[in-house]
C-alpha cells in the first residue's frame, strides 16, 4: 500500500512571507491541521500546523484588544512561528514506512514529495486510518479469528485452510510477532459468508493448530474472548 493512493489529493500551501492571519484563514477555510510552507522557487522551508498558530497567537494577544489582536497576526510572518526542515516522505513510500516515520517524530502529518523533492501533497493520521480500516476490511463484516501460532512456515494456511473448510471468502488476514512469546505469532483472519452453525467446530479445529485468542462476529455483533491471559501479555512467556 503506496502513499500514492491514499494521500490527500488537493495540496492547500502558504508562503513564508503570508501572514499569519491568512494561514489561520486557510486552515479554518479548508478543515485541515497544517500547511507545508512552500517558497517562491517551489521549495519546502518548513510547515505550520493549528497548533502552531494558537500558541503564537495565544502569546502574543496578552492585554491587546481585538483590534490590536487583528493587525498583529496580520503583521506576523509564517516564516516567524514555522517548524522548518520539516520530516517528509516519498510519494512511493508504503504507508507503513510513512507511518513509522509519524510515530517516531510524534507527528500527526508529513509533507509528501516526489522525486525531485516537490511537495504534492500531505499524509495525515486519517489517511492511515483509512487504510488501516481498508487493509482489515472491517467495512466488510464477517467473522475474525484471532489465533497464536508457532511462527513455523505453514502455520497461517493451516489456520486458513481450517477456516476455508467451512466455507464463506476470505477477506484478509494480517500477522503480528508484537507482544507474543519467542516463537510465537499472532495471526488475524477475516472471512465472509461463514456457516455460523458451524462456529463451534471451527473454533474446536483452529485450537488443534494453535490457541485461538478470540472470534468476533461483526454481523451478530459478538465477541467470545478466549485467551484473555495471552491477549494481555499477562500470561508466562514460552
Amino acid at each position: 500500500m503506496l502513499v500514492i493512493n491514499w494521500m490527500s489529493t488537493r495540496l492547500v500551501s502558504v508562503d513564508p512571507e503570508d501572514s499569519m492571519s491568512h494561514a489561520i484563514r486557510l486552515i479554518k477555510e479548508n478543515h485541515i491541521g497544517r500547511l507545508p510552507v512552500i517558497d517562491k522557487t517551489g521549495k519546502l522551508v518548513g510547515i505550520v500546523s493549528d497548533k502552531d498558530l494558537k500558541r503564537a497567537g495565544a502569546s502574543d494577544a496578552t492585554a491587546l484588544e481585538v483590534h490590536e489582536l487583528a493587525y498583529l497576526l496580520s503583521r506576523v510572518k509564517v516564516k516567524d512561528i514555522m517548524t522548518p526542515r520539516p520530516k517528509t516522505v516519498h510519494m512511493y513510500d508504503t504507508i507503513e514506512e510513512a507511518a513509522l516515520v509519524m510515530l517516531e517524530n510524534k507527528i500527526s502529518g508529513v509533507p509528501v514529495v516526489d522525486d525531485q523533492g516537490a511537495v504534492q501533497a500531505m499524509l495525515t493520521q486519517s489517511d492511515i486510518f483509512r487504510a488501516l480500516i481498508s487493509l482489515t476490511g472491517v467495512t466488510r463484516g464477517g467473522v475474525q479469528f484471532a489465533i497464536d501460532l508457532p511462527d513455523e512456515a505453514g502455520s497461517i494456511k493451516q489456520a486458513g485452510d481450517v477456516v476455508r473448510k467451512f466455507g464463506g471468502r476470505m477477506v484478509s488476514i494480517l500477522s503480528s510477532y508484537d507482544r507474543v512469546a519467542e516463537g510465537r505469532r499472532r495471526v488475524y483472519i477475516r472471512m465472509k459468508n461463514i456457516d455460523r452453525s458451524k462456529l463451534l467446530q471451527i473454533k474446536e479445529e483452529l485450537s488443534q493448530v494453535g490457541v485461538l485468542l478470540y472470534i468476533i462476529d461483526a454481523r451478530e455483533h459478538t465477541k467470545e474472548l478466549l485467551a484473555l491471559g495471552r491477549l494481555t501479555g499477562q500470561e508466562p512467556k514460552g
